[in-house]
């Protein structure tokens, strides 16, 4: 029971800093906000670890975990996240947080092509119900008279957040790759390598900026969406993923991921929170997509 309540709470932990980012994107551009985002956050955990005297644990990581961890979060925190924002921004939390969690099917269609495992009736009946929630979530609910802004803005908010799972799918695999070796199997290491995932993406954040961030607005960025992405962050990247690596020590990563895949339920009522235009379409879909997730997962 304990792992499945640490891979839930990761689940509310990205459906609240869905939240939070989406009130910062109001006023910040994606990138200089994930840049200010991974950078703040690697602070905190380089703290928490010297507070708790696991510094020195940074050291002991074999160079093979290390790699992984740091093309995983160049891959993930970086690119993906950006995508995550994009999509935060253009098509609100109620839609974008379904489509971007249907990550652990991209993970699966990884193994299945590239693993040579089996694809179960449960996994096509999975996999097809994921692609109804999605386009249930995507869809418009007066699809006549949408102008053709809105509706190139809807159809690159879906994009974006489509791109998000499979570049997030690519960096989970990575980074269960590293955590899971023998000589990481434990909280300690696990906590130390998603530390470096987030301080190498900060760096090279930051050495981008001067193409991706030429104005290095995120160095004059205002104190509201600041503050709102560094908590985003914190809850996101230092506690979710705290919980998620939790979890894996009780209970096994195709019963994790998927627990930690339901945000789209937290996410469609935080739309609601946020005065997004919600509809019935909306909430079923989000539901189909959870529902397809568990049946790929846990049948």
């Amino acid at each position: 029971m304990i792992g499945e309540l640490a891979a839930l709470g990761a689940a509310i932990c990205w459906a609240v800093s869905a939240v939070l980012y989406k009130e910062a994107l109001l006023k910040a551009k994606s990138i200089p906000a994930n840049i200010v985002r991974c950078v703040c956050t690697s602070i905190v955990l380089v703290f928490c670890l010297v507070v708790v005297g696991k510094f020195g644990v940074l050291m002991d990581l074999p160079l093979y975990a290390v790699v992984l961890a740091s093309v995983s979060g160049i891959i993930g925190l970086g690119l993906g996240d950006t995508l995550y924002m994009v999509s935060l921004r253009l098509i609100g939390v109620a839609r974008a947080v379904p489509i971007t969690c249907t990550y652990p099917l991209f993970n699966l269609l990884l193994a299945v092509f590239l693993q040579g495992e089996a694809a179960t009736l449960y996994v096509v009946l999975g996999a097809v119900l994921i692609v109804v929630g999605i386009w249930l979530v995507s869809r418009e609910e007066k699809e006549i008279g949408i102008s053709e802004p809105q509706k190139r803005i809807l159809v690159k908010g879906v994009t974006s957040a489509l791109a998000t799972a499979i570049v997030w799918a690519v960096s989970i695999t990575m980074i269960n790759m590293a955590v899971t070796l023998s000589e990481t199997g434990s909280l300690d290491r696990a906590l130390a390598i998603n530390t470096i995932r987030v301080s190498v993406v900060a760096v090279f954040l930051i050495a981008s900026a001067p193409i991706t961030d030429r104005k290095f607005s995120f160095i004059k960025m205002q104190k509201k969406p600041l503050v709102a992405l560094v908590f985003g962050g914190i809850v996101a990247l230092a506690l979710g993923w705290f919980l998620l690596t939790y979890s894996f020590l009780y209970i096994p990563e195709s019963k994790a991921v998927p627990v930690s895949s339901t945000s789209p339920l937290f996410a469609t009522a935080s739309g609601i929170f946020l005065r997004e235009q919600v509809t019935a379409k909306n909430v079923a879909g989000s539901i189909i997509v959870v529902v397809g997730i568990f049946l790929i997962f846990m049948i």
